[in-house]
């Protein structure tokens, strides 16, 4: 009796090939099937003709045993097909914001008209460069789908609900809500503005959210509706009406989640083979719980650098990879030479958790570059002498003089007059609170070094080298180690664009070395590896 599991390959055996370089060559098309056929030890590849299932017994023609076969992945097919559809994109690979128009609006562009999705890194900004940036972007609204950033400011919630009016009164239909640590008012506002229902009952919102989060307790209150709470102070402040409100029920307050793994800037250092699978089961219980119309779906952020990494997230059901710290050495990225050159260098350990910025009081870290800067040693010393003193003045005088000398470079008082003067433009709420508390006044100095640092580091300032701000997480090493004696060694060649396929690519590739290797097939080192490619080869490779 025939073996129902019998599979044959039948097509030209002048196109078979063997060896190593003919595995490889044909694993490099991913655009085109591979055969793996004949004698396992000595096996044959080829990439074109019929693959038999079971008894043959109906084909005129005998076959040679098939080992293995792995049909063609293209990178337009990796992700969730509905993802792309509803957003209109080529591909499902998301270029994260970074702070301070790091991601930038050339980046964003660039990332459009790829066939990929940018948001613009509004953290950090005055309305008023927000407000530029929105005008740069709006001549290529409905050319490419793209997103703004929307940043939780438990310090400056006057500027987060600020922002939020700018998105809603220039129709932003995309924001990415990151560093959340619980929900707010103006974020809940964006969302449910403009919510209605057609006549059939379908209940569309305008305003659509991708949450980057790391915490499962936050992303539980991401994937359900709206709280009942802040839904009702909405209404109360004759933001929404009732009825809106009772239609906020029935959405999630975000459609799709990025997991957010170990990554540079706002972090827990989450491991993404535990955190993604933990996000999916999140999923999978809120559409149970709340049965949304529409689907949710997460994706994955944090440590992708390399087509290894972007294959497994796809392979554990990611929806789609967004990228971060490997964009900021990117030519489009608004940041200095000195940076790029910097991140150039890293290894996967020159990484460290220093205290952040804007939730310094609360003790938040981000994580940042420490190779060639002293800014996470100093930050950490800054926190330390926050938590343990009430006021500047108890601090001892030899340490204040270093602090003075070498971090403020000015005196307190001096350091405190320009710290003042930006909160009288910013929040000015903040100086009362600060001359009422001495402890205040001295967490927004030490505040002020830790935010200008950042932007020493965006303009390259050369006297403050060694402050620098970078952040950056260990994907920066993985993609320098990746990249190494290839053409996006340069960094004048690190295009986001560029970046972006090869690592899709790759990760076509190697999904496809995997599917080989489960059907029993030897796959060696050799033919397994996708190093980066200029993207006209790729494209030719996609071709034939």
């Amino acid at each position: 009796m025939t073996d129902p599991m019998q599979r044959q390959w039948i097509g030209d055996e002048q196109s078979l090939s063997t060896g190593v370089p003919a595995l490889k060559a044909a694993l490099a098309r991913v655009g085109q099937p591979v055969f793996v056929v004949g004698d396992p030890r000595a096996p044959a590849v080829a990439q074109t003709g019929t693959l038999v299932w079971g008894d043959p017994i109906n084909h005129v023609q005998s076959g040679a045993p098939l080992l293995g076969f792995a049909p063609p992945l293209l990178p337009r097919a990796l992700g969730d097909a509905g993802f792309k559809d509803e957003l209109g994109l080529r591909y499902a690979y998301v270029v994260g914001a970074m702070a301070n128009g790091i991601t930038s609006v050339e980046m964003v562009q660039a990332a459009g008209e790829a066939g990929m999705l940018g948001f613009f890194g509004t953290g950090g900004l005055s309305l008023e460069q927000v407000h530029t940036a929105i005008e740069r972007l709006r001549p290529y609204r409905g050319a490419f789908p793209y997103g703004f950033n929307l940043i939780h400011s438990p310090h400056d919630p006057q500027l987060e609900s600020a922002v939020v009016d700018l998105f809603l009164s220039k129709e932003i239909r995309l924001v990415e809500a990151s560093a959340y640590l619980g929900l707010t008012l103006p974020l809940v506002y964006y969302r449910v503005a403009g919510i209605h229902q057609t006549p059939d009952g379908t209940i569309v919102c305008p305003n659509r959210v991708v949450a980057k989060v790391s915490r499962v307790e936050v992303a539980g209150k991401f994937f359900a509706p709206p709280p009942p709470k802040l839904l009702t102070e909405l209404v109360r402040q004759g933001k929404i009406s009732e009825h809106e409100a009772r239609l906020a029920g029935h959405i999630p307050l975000a459609q799709e989640m990025t997991a957010e793994a170990d990554s540079g800037g706002h972090t827990d250092n989450r491991p993404a083979l535990t955190l993604l699978p933990t996000f999916l089961a999140l999923r999978d219980a809120a559409m149970d719980q709340h049965r949304f119309s529409e689907s949710l779906r997460v994706g994955l952020g944090g440590g992708i650098a390399t087509p290894d990494a972007v294959a497994a997230a796809f392979a554990m059901g990611a929806a789609y990879v967004l990228t971060g710290s490997i964009n900021q050495a990117c030519v489009e990225a608004d940041t200095s030479d000195a940076v790029r050159e910097m991140l150039s260098q890293t290894q996967q350990a020159d990484v460290i958790m220093a205290p952040a910025a804007d939730m310094f009081e609360m003790g938040v870290k981000v994580q940042v570059l420490k190779r060639g800067t002293m800014f996470a040693m100093r930050a950490a010393k800054l926190y330390e002498l926050y938590r343990t003193h009430d006021h500047y003045e108890q601090i001892p005088e030899a340490t204040r003089m270093t602090i003075e000398k070498d971090l403020l470079r000015a005196t307190f008082d001096q350091a405190w007059a320009s710290t003042r003067h930006f909160f009288e433009q910013r929040d000015p709420s903040q100086i009362v609170h600060a001359e009422s508390n001495p402890k205040h006044k001295m967490a927004l100095v030490f505040r002020s070094y830790l935010g200008q640092s950042s932007l020493w580091a965006k303009t390259g300032e050369p006297s403050r080298r060694m402050d620098y701000q970078i952040w950056c997480g260990p994907a920066m090493g993985a993609f320098n180690a990746w990249s190494k004696d290839t053409f996006l060694e340069i960094g004048a060649n690190r295009c986001v664009a560029t970046v972006g396929l090869n690592l899709l690519y790759g990760a076509a590739g190697l999904l496809r070395c995997g599917w080989l290797r489960h059907q029993g097939v030897p796959v060696p080192a050799a033919a397994a590896v996708f190093r980066p490619l200029p993207v006209d080869r790729i494209e030719a490779l996609l071709d034939g």
